[in-house]
């Protein structure tokens, strides 16, 4: 089992910055997959961006040039710099991680862009 736990997110105006964290315990391994997805209300879940073991990256084209995933030092950690947020990037945030054949989440975070 691997347990994931976001944080980081909270209200920000538009044009502004947050970063979300992601820490992961448990049985980790050191292939994976992990990503953000997000959930805004009455919308399905999508993907925001991930990040490989070997540090290969995708993003969603809504948030190319805008967002930045990254992971720590070590396979238990990864991060969304987050930049000139929009209104439309209100959602709650959800940490995913892949090993194997099995997928993790974490609770989310609220993301809220407002003024």
């Amino acid at each position: 089992q691997v347990q994931l736990v976001e944080s980081g997110g909270g209200l920000v105006q538009p044009g502004g910055s947050l970063r979300l964290s992601c820490a992961a315990s448990g049985s980790i391994f050191s292939i994976y997959t992990m990503g953000w997805y997000r959930q805004a209300p009455g919308k399905q879940r999508e993907l925001v961006a991930s990040i490989t073991s070997g540090s290969v990256t995708n993003y969603a084209d809504s948030v190319k040039g805008r967002f930045t995933i990254s992971r720590g030092n070590t396979n238990t950690t990864m991060y969304l710099q987050m930049n000139s947020l929009k209104p439309k990037d209100t959602a709650v945030y959800y940490c995913h991680r892949a090993q194997g054949s099995v997928s993790y989440w974490g609770q989310g975070t609220q993301v809220t862009v407002s003024s």
